[in-house]
């Protein structure tokens, strides 16, 4: 028998839910994937630590990279210290730095099959101090000096700092230039968009997001051979699909549409040598919806595209429900998918943001990752669900 617990729901009532007790999809066999996918992948805070959670950060560092090397086993790739491990909410530039020095370990460990980029960023500046671009070029600088000394390849992430001090697409050209020229190997560019953080709007110089997309794409084009790709995360497919279209030959758009990954991927039937027509990945839900999109790809590279869909279809309402807005809290969400699936002994992150949703959205979240058949072990998950609805006065 399938287990159940009582989940509430907006109304204030409790319903009864029991679980479908269907194992999460899984390749019936590895093939290589026919898309780069990395995931962005979360950091597991150490409950135990004694820091104040809320000044300070404390990573479980044997699970944190207990998670990658399930990542990599699935046959994804890493984007480390992105905004997925909460990058300039809750993870530090030292802690940051530390976290990619034992990824790039535990990848070399893992062997050639661990695809591993990490995030380079200005986030150890004070970005309310940074009065000029050179100070934010020192800052790139200094974080891409420190990710390539220990062999790292570089995602580029967009900075709050130069956002504040930039006057215009010229200041966004002047600093990527003096980035790209630098650069040991291709890098990819992140154009995150200010639902996942406010501190980042008129990147590129305008609010206006063609003219942005025209900035980015002219950065790009004065350097194709420095850029392996961009990856935007504007949750507008069709910016993205209109963007991807006018990339140089050999750039590669990583779709980071947290509520449009599936249809981006599989592609939009107009692909040619000159144009692109469907979208690589780098995406914060495949570090929650693992097991899924490793069988999906698998499919996808077989040549089986309705296999494709039928199993990412339902995962896509919980990736919506996780990006909801604040969109920049879905870390929780992710962590909370972490917890539910045994990857991780505890509910807790860092920065003490497990506090950012609140238990009907967990709830919700609960049925629609069983929904969604991504509830790998449906007996803890559901001890775990009950735990925490104790914890907030809910018999279940």
């Amino acid at each position: 028998m399938s287990p159940s617990l009582l989940l509430p729901q907006a109304d204030g009532r409790l319903v009864r839910h029991t679980l479908q007790g269907q194992a999460p999809a899984r390749a019936s066999t590895r093939v290589p994937f026919n898309r780069i996918a990395y995931s962005a992948a979360h950091v597991v805070a150490d409950p135990l630590a004694a820091v104040d959670p809320w000044l300070q950060c404390a990573v479980d560092w044997d699970a944190t990279i207990a998670y990658r090397r399930h990542l990599w086993s699935l046959g994804m790739g890493v984007a480390e210290a992105m905004d997925t491990a909460q990058r300039g909410m809750g993870m530090d530039w030292p802690t940051s730095l530390e976290l990619i020095r034992r990824s790039l370990d535990a990848a070399r460990d893992f062997g050639p099959g661990a695809l591993l980029a990490s995030g380079c960023g200005t986030d150890h500046l004070d970005a309310a101090s940074v009065t000029s671009v050179d100070q934010v070029i020192q800052g790139y600088e200094e974080q891409m000096a420190a990710i390539e000394k220990l062999g790292g390849r570089l995602i580029i992430m967009a900075s709050r700092a130069l956002a504040r001090v930039a006057r215009g697409p010229a200041d966004y050209e002047r600093v990527y230039d003096r980035i790209l020229r630098q650069a040991r190997q291709p890098v990819v560019l992140h154009w995150l968009g200010d639902m996942f953080d406010p501190a980042l709007s008129g990147y590129w110089g305008t609010p206006d997001l063609n003219a942005a997309m025209d900035t980015a794409l002219g950065i790009i084009a004065a350097h194709p051979d420095k850029v392996d790709g961009i990856k935007i995360s504007l949750l507008d497919k069709d910016k993205e699909i209109a963007m991807r279209r006018r990339l140089p030959k050999g750039v590669r758009m990583y779709t980071g549409d947290d509520f449009n990954y599936a249809e981006l991927i599989a592609g939009d039937g107009v692909g040619s040598e000159e144009v692109h027509g469907q979208s690589d990945a780098l995406l914060g839900i495949f570090d929650a919806i693992a097991p899924a999109a490793s069988a999906a790809l698998s499919a996808l590279a077989q040549g089986d595209v309705a296999r494709f869909h039928d199993i990412l279809a339902p995962t896509v309402p919980l990736s919506r429900h996780i990006f909801q807005a604040p969109t920049r809290y879905y870390k929780t969400g992710v962590v909370f998918m972490a917890w539910l699936n045994g990857h991780q002994s505890h509910f807790t992150l860092v920065g003490g943001q497990q506090s950012t949703r609140n238990i009907l959205h967990l709830a919700e979240l609960f049925r629609l990752a069983d929904a969604a058949k991504l509830l790998e072990q449906p007996e803890l998950a559901t001890q775990r669900m009950k735990a925490l609805l104790a914890v907030h006065g809910v018999q279940a």
